[in-house]
């Protein structure tokens, strides 16, 4: 599998890409979308999607958010 820049894959990612990037259980993921509070992702049909740039850009974010705090 060809991988980004930070090692993220070359490739939209799955919510169970994001749960094991994180260390956090599927349920999580899931809950961050309804909250609107995780990383942007998109429907695909019945599935859901991550654009691995918007995730990094998120990553980014948090980061930023939290050393402001």
């Amino acid at each position: 599998m060809a991988t980004l820049r930070d090692g993220l894959p070359d490739r939209y990612l799955t919510p169970e890409d994001i749960a094991a990037m994180f260390e956090v259980p599927k349920e999580t993921v899931y809950h961050w979308r309804k909250q609107r509070t995780g990383p942007p992702g998109f429907r695909v049909g019945r599935h859901v999607r991550y654009d691995p740039a918007a995730v990094r850009a998120w990553v980014t974010q948090q980061s930023a958010l939290d050393t402001a705090a």
